[in-house]
């Protein structure tokens, strides 16, 4: 069967055109349509299979409204919320009187498989605002966004996954109509949906309960909600359950504590993390790691406060913005006299949650001619975000965080090689780090979006060299509609790591606006005054999201340029503990974190308790080795390797180190 079908006047609805089982929806001149719908002779049409993006996005709606009527079945009392689709997944929010319980998961469970097996079909309405009032009457939740989408805006946007269910230009209530013909439940929604519940099949499972308030805001009724998983066929659920132990077993979370790496003390706050010694010394490598290419690649390094007035982030224009993300302001320097009265105005200060204004006050601190650009201002900038209690989850999304900032000043003549550089320069960095499989995503403005500042024609302008710069990489590059930052469209790379997981790593990120907001100059050739043009730039994002990252991505088990003690030393007896404390010396003094483990257990114990420690070598000593003056290797994977002279596993261990080698084995040690 031809991927685009041409339909002929007596094939009117995607059924008769598309006979192929796997085939759950289509597009119709580029949107999304049920089966069910009918098409005209000149539209294109596109089958849409259940294992594509779409087709998967559609499947996990599907069961997520059979999960919302499940529950209304078991607590008739239930208000719906939002169910979108999600990766890999789905959630359903649902107000109700009392959490659920592990017990409720496996009702609701029961009779969704019950609900599947009556073959229940998706069926489609348009209708008025005041026809789906009248219907959603029970529902305040929908009466919401019924009223959102009747006001300014679609009002897809009024929270996250509200445009599952309005936004299209017209309200419509999907009917789950029964064998019988009688509508067994309803919701308010955009769908398309599968054709019929049968389809959602058995590859699908329930996860967890989580609470959420009603549009994200703490202001909000606090709702329940559930999350669960589909995919395809029962193997397909099977295996993406493999990916999330896999994923538990690596979570940076858990290997935090075992390794003794960081903490998040109670009393300190929500999202803010203390670094242990371990974890100091990981961090401090990659942080030097990073500093040496900065240095190599032209960089100045710069450094700013952590708080300022008011007024600097009215001229960035982020209390404009970005107040929501922003941590309350500190009034500040008020002074009274004896009888209280104000002698002098105080003003408000701000943790900062971006570095950009600070480096654009140096860039204006003085004169600066067209010689001087490309202009590379790097931080290790920490900056405060309020991050919601509910977002915050270990090192990968914190409130406070040291990004790795940079921005480059350039002429509009430079801005497409100092793009292309920079780009090479993230990948370089990155494949430093193990992380290897990579893929583009452009963030573009919205039109018709007031949150984006600036000029259209600088937008496009910025977007098209982007693109141009992108593809030039020869990756893959992914579209990214709306997700610019407000002041200018971004490159990102996107990082797979060891398990297939995808992560935002480095941004690349054009701004014609701040330099304008700033009156950023520089004198030009021709003796006038120019703009410059803004590149932010973050290696690696945050210091705290990157180490999190990376501590997943090899499980703990770090290269040996990484690793907190990179070498430990084992004497098989106490009377050779002197020896190894010789051969660790030479090591220090290599620059090597080398120890000795002078604990009273017995060896295997010691052994047992480095290798569960995730050490990459541990040196063995006895009899034979102090009277040849070797000692022997033993790795990760439990294998040894004896007799090898003092030298020369010196030479090696420090060969391992500045290859950047991840020793797991004796070959990596070679």
């Amino acid at each position: 069967m031809s991927d685009i079908a041409q339909p002929r006047a007596d094939k009117r609805d995607g059924f008769a055109l598309f006979t192929d089982r796997s085939v759950v929806a289509m597009r119709v001149n580029g949107e999304l349509k049920d089966l069910a719908a009918t098409v005209a002779d000149d539209d294109v049409v596109e089958p849409v299979t259940i294992d594509s993006p779409d087709g998967l996005a559609i499947l996990r709606h599907s069961t997520a409204h059979v999960l919302a009527q499940a529950v209304q079945r078991i607590r008739p009392q239930s208000n719906l919320g939002i169910g979108p689709p999600i990766t890999d997944g789905f959630y359903y929010d649902f107000g109700v009187e009392e959490p659920f319980t592990p017990e409720d998961l496996k009702a609701i469970s029961k009779e969704m498989q019950r609900i599947i097996r009556e073959g229940q079909r998706f069926t489609r309405r348009v209708v008025s605002e005041d026809e789906a009032r009248a219907e959603m009457a029970g529902e305040p939740f929908k009466l919401e966004l019924i009223d959102l989408a009747g006001g300014p805006g679609s009002g897809a946007d009024a929270a996250e996954g509200a445009s599952a269910e309005i936004g299209a230009g017209e309200l419509t209530i999907y009917d789950n109509v029964t064998k019988d013909g009688e509508v067994a439940w309803k919701d308010l929604c955009r769908g398309p949906h599968v054709p019929s519940t049968r389809m959602v099949g058995n590859g699908w499972d329930l996860t967890r309960v989580a609470a959420a308030y009603w549009r994200g805001s703490e202001k909000n009724p606090q709702l329940q909600r559930i999350y669960g998983t589909a995919w395809p066929t029962k193997d397909e659920l099977r295996a993406y359950q493999e990916r999330l132990a896999e994923a538990e077993r690596r979570d940076h979370r858990k290997l935090g504590v075992v390794m003794d790496l960081f903490s998040f003390p109670d009393e300190i706050g929500s999202g803010l993390a203390v670094f242990h010694p371990k974890g100091g010394i990981i961090r401090y490598e990659i942080e030097e790691n990073l500093r040496r290419h900065l240095l190599r690649n032209g960089y100045e390094v710069v450094n700013s406060p952590h708080i300022t007035k008011k007024d600097l982030f009215m001229t960035s224009g982020h209390l404009q913005t970005y107040a929501d993300g922003m941590f309350p302001p500190m009034h500040l320097d008020e002074a009274r006299d004896e009888e209280g009265n104000v002698t002098r105005q105080g003003q408000d200060y701000y943790l900062k949650p971006m570095n950009c204004p600070f480096h654009n006050l140096i860039f204006r601190s003085r004169g600066r001619s067209y010689r001087e650009l490309p202009l590379r201002m790097a931080e290790f900038g920490t900056v405060y975000r309020y991050e919601k209690s509910g977002t915050l989850s270990g090192l990968t999304r914190v409130r406070g965080l040291t990004q790795d900032d940079a921005h480059i000043y350039v002429t509009q003549d430079q801005v497409r090689e100092e793009l292309a550089t920079n780009l090479n320069l993230v990948l370089t960095l990155l494949r430093d780090y193990g992380l290897n499989d990579f893929y583009l995503e452009l963030s573009t403005n919205e039109e018709g979006n007031d949150k984006f500042l600036g000029d259209p024609e600088q937008w496009t302008t910025a977007i098209d060299t982007l693109r141009e710069v992108a593809l030039e990489s020869g990756l893959e590059l992914v579209a990214d509609p709306g997700g610019a930052a407000f002041y200018g469209p971004k490159i990102s790379v996107q990082a797979r790591d060891a398990i297939g997981r995808t992560w935002q790593m480095s941004t690349i990120q054009l701004d014609f606006n701040q330099p304008e907001r700033f009156e950023l100059e520089y004198t030009g050739p021709d003796g006038q005054k120019h703009r410059p043009v803004m590149i932010h730039r973050a290696l690696l994002g945050s210091v705290e999201r990157f180490f999190a990252i990376l501590l997943e991505h090899y499980a703990g088990d770090f290269p040996l340029w990484l690793a907190p003690v990179q070498v430990m030393g084992v004497p098989v007896a106490d009377q050779y503990a002197e020896y190894l404390d010789g051969v660790i010396a030479q090591l220090r003094d290599a620059g090597v974190r080398a120890d000795v483990d002078h604990s009273d257990d017995r060896m295997q114990k010691k052994i047992r308790n480095h290798t569960t420690a995730k050490v990459p070598v541990i040196l063995i000593a006895g009899e034979q080795d102090r009277a040849a003056g070797t000692v022997s290797f033993r790795f990760r994977d439990g294998s040894q390797e004896n007799g090898v002279p003092i030298a020369d596993a010196v030479s090696r261990i420090r060969s391992a180190i500045a290859a950047h080698a991840r020793v797991m084995t004796s070959e990596d040690l070679a």
